[in-house]
């Protein structure tokens, strides 16, 4: 099941830095990059020096919550309500990744959560994000 996100995402479009990644989450798959000489991996974002000496590999797209915080917002009314959540989560193979999380209950430091790929727009070229949900 697909979880609602409260507010929309906001527009992502590909450049030629991140389409290998954005051709990943059309396909439901969350890649990191992999360091070939040492297999460290990286967040996507990652700046390398040498391309040659990384490669996009497969995650789980699974971890738990390190840190997180409620943003508010202001209703019709004018009444100060939660919009989103945002975190921070330790990917299971390693990495840092800073995400918008849904979550309909409290959310706990270690809560463990999985990756869902929401569209950032109507338009055909905008990408399909990762968004993180409490399992």
């Amino acid at each position: 099941m697909t979880a609602m996100l409260s507010i929309p995402l906001t527009a992502v479009r590909r450049d030629a830095q991140t389409a290998d990644f954005f051709d990943g989450t059309a396909r439901g798959q969350f890649l990191l990059r992999e360091k070939i000489s040492t297999g460290e991996l990286f967040t996507p974002q990652t700046a390398v020096t040498d391309e040659s000496d990384y490669r996009w590999v497969p995650a789980s797209g699974r971890g738990r919550v390190i840190s997180w915080t409620t943003v508010y917002g202001r209703n019709a009314e004018r009444e100060v309500v939660p919009q989103h959540v945002l975190a921070v989560v330790e990917l299971d193979e390693g990495p840092w990744w800073w995400t918008r999380l849904v979550a309909d209950s409290d959310v706990t430091t270690g809560a463990s959560v999985h990756a869902e790929f929401h569209k950032s727009g109507a338009a055909n070229e905008h990408e399909f994000v990762p968004v993180f949900v409490l399992d």
